[in-house]
């Protein structure tokens, strides 16, 4: 079964942690990994609403250095990935695939110079806020957004500059469509579910979602209980309504895996990564064909990540 999944909180959470990346007791590891063939996986280093200016980017820097630090320990297992062509070798030798992504433009501090330096640290996207407002713009809990700011405006053509992804998850409704307008490049929602099956701040309307279609962008669906269901319990039946709705738009090629995994908590049958193989046998119960499985699982987000 082969795997690509655009949001994990992982990394984060094993430097705040101390956790090795190989075996550790969060939702997701190297070990546990492996039972997926090929498997890339986005590593987002979170920057929290509390940290910005010099300590968002001291915070990334100690994130990102601990991720590199764990994939050179573990370099039989995993190869650090910043384009197609390293992609295509580090699945072709079955190794984790890893992207170093950045969620929140926080990290910034502001400067704009800082996008080259993410880029030459090997990120290759970045979430624009998380859930409040940063130097760039707003996010998708501020009550009254006023969307991007202009520093925000400035950063997107830069971060197309040096080939880093756009992502909206998270975006206040302004700053979606005024960061979707600047934009000459396809953009991603990386862990977001849809706003007419549960109705979170943090899902995509029809109208988003139609967007990133004509965009030829990707979402990510997300496995956080409150992004699935206003029930008091989620389940992967939840999961698969909100791809039914996306797939109803016509999604087929735009839809991913962003399973959140270690960001947010899990529905009630999901354990970790090691549970990604029995949604894929609750989709094929579903009805779903196995050419349409492999494109939600893995064919949609390597098409996009090959062109880097």
């Amino acid at each position: 079964m082969r795997v690509f999944d655009l949001h994990c909180d992982t990394i984060t959470e094993c430097w705040k942690q101390g956790q090795p990346l190989r075996r550790n007791t969060l939702r997701l590891d190297l070990e546990r990994g492996r039972m997926y063939s090929p498997w890339a996986q986005c590593f987002a280093i979170w920057i929290p609403d509390t940290l910005r200016g010099e300590k968002a980017w001291e915070y990334f820097e100690g994130a990102a250095g601990y991720f590199r630090g764990e994939v050179e320990k573990n370099w039989e297992a995993v190869s650090f990935c910043t384009d197609g062509p390293s992609f295509s070798r580090a699945a072709a030798r079955n190794r984790c695939c890893a992207f170093l992504t950045v969620e929140g433009g926080a990290v910034l501090g502001g400067k704009l110079s800082r996008v080259k330096e993410l880029a030459q640290a090997g990120v290759r996207m970045l979430t624009l806020t998380w859930n409040g407002s940063c130097e760039l713009g707003d996010g998708a809990m501020v009550l009254y957004p006023k969307g991007l700011t202009a520093f925000g405006r400035q950063v997107i053509p830069e971060l197309e500059r040096w080939r880093i992804v756009l992502d909206l998850s998270h975006a206040s409704l302004p700053l979606f469509y005024q960061a979707a307008e600047l934009a000459h490049q396809p953009f991603v929602a990386s862990h977001s579910n849809a706003k007419a099956v549960c109705s979170h701040p943090r899902n995509l309307t029809d109208a988003q979602f139609t967007l990133l279609c004509q965009k030829g962008g990707l979402v990510g669906l997300n496995l956080h209980p409150a992004f699935l269901t206003e029930k008091p319990r989620a389940s992967v039946e939840d999961l698969l309504r909100h791809a039914e709705h996306f797939l109803s738009l016509g999604g087929e090629d735009v839809l991913a895996l962003g399973s959140d995994l270690d960001g947010g908590d899990l529905p009630e049958d999901v354990q970790g990564i090691e549970s990604f193989a029995a949604i894929w046998e609750r989709f094929s119960r579903a009805g779903y064909p196995d050419a349409l499985l492999e494109k939600i699982f893995y064919e949609n987000a390597q098409k996009f990540f090959l062109s880097l």
